[in-house]
């Protein structure tokens, strides 16, 4: 019996761990974070890029978003199953400008019975497999008003108002972007915020964002995320330029 201690405590000092230990001193699993919605998230021309370069190694990050989409749309086309398979602990869910009037039947929804009904449904089935929905009000289209007094009218309120309620009744963590970026927009100016929104044949593209300007939306989204969800806040370095 002594000589099999004395083997345990010899291979333990040469560099072998008790099971217990190992798990103690591994590091902890990277927190998913899935972010679903339209092309003011996607990688090309919305917030999301800047937002996964704020990331520490305590937090990996897949953006779903796709140009044109709708919280109709995306489910009709199957892209928020592909996403759920991702089996994220996080999922960031925008959805508003594609739902507007005038964007086809297929993608339409009502601020008033349709739409809420699906940002339910993806808190619903985002809970049902575990994970955490984070619901994000839509970035405001920079709509500024003709007077010229520097304000911002917005026509995604009925949207933003819906994605409030669907919040408070099912108790889930907001992001109030569409506030955020209305308010961020204002203080900056038409000038500069034309500096961080793409240019296109007919002018300035006042609903996608440039490089620059994900970076800018990508890290207000962060800092808003981390006032609702305080957990998440080991996962972003606000302290350091953007990796």
């Amino acid at each position: 019996m002594k000589k099999i201690f004395t083997l345990i405590l010899a291979a333990t000092l040469g560099g072998w761990l008790p099971v217990w230990a190992a798990e103690t001193n591994a590091p902890a699993r990277a927190i998913k974070i899935v972010l679903v919605g339209d092309s003011t998230v996607a990688i090309k021309s919305g917030w999301g890029p800047g937002f996964q370069q704020l990331l520490t190694d305590r937090a990996e990050c897949t953006n779903t978003a796709a140009g044109g989409r709708s919280s109709r749309s995306f489910i009709a086309e199957g892209r928020w199953q592909r996403a759920l398979a991702l089996k994220g602990d996080y999922y960031l869910i925008q959805f508003g400008h594609n739902d507007q009037p005038g964007k086809g039947v297929d993608r339409e929804t009502d601020p008033a019975t349709t739409y809420p009904q699906f940002m339910a449904r993806y808190v619903d089935e985002a809970r049902a497999i575990g994970a955490q929905p984070v619901l994000v009000t839509s970035l405001t289209r920079r709509q500024w008003n003709k007077s010229g007094d520097g304000k911002i009218t917005s026509t995604l309120e009925p949207y933003v108002a819906a994605v409030k309620k669907v919040a408070a009744e099912k108790n889930v963590p907001l992001v109030d972007l569409h506030a955020a970026s209305k308010k961020l927009c204002e203080l900056l100016g038409q000038k500069r915020c034309n500096e961080l929104s793409p240019m296109t044949t007919n002018g300035v593209d006042n609903t996608h964002l440039n490089a620059k300007g994900s970076k800018v939306f990508g890290r207000l989204v962060a800092e808003e995320l981390v006032k609702a969800v305080p957990e998440l806040t080991p996962c972003f370095h606000f302290d350091q330029p953007a990796k």
